[in-house]
């Protein structure tokens, strides 16, 4: 399922990460990487916060919709 469709709190495995190859390629220097853990933080006026690699990255709902958890 896509990551806009994640629980808020609940920890999901990164299963594939869809797109352009420009838009892979930044998702994965933000830390997005498949087999890695994600966790949705919150969602504010349609971006979706969520915690990666101990950090919190916000990312549009457009790109949350490239990754498959």
């Amino acid at each position: 399922m896509p990551l806009t469709m994640a629980k808020t709190g609940e920890e999901n495995l990164i299963k594939r990460i869809g797109g352009r190859a420009e838009t892979r390629r930044f998702l994965e220097n933000l830390g997005f990487v498949e087999g890695g853990t994600i966790t949705v933080v919150a969602e504010i006026a349609g971006n979706v916060i969520v915690r990666v690699k101990d950090a919190r990255v916000a990312v549009s709902r457009e790109m949350a919709r490239n990754i498959m958890v």
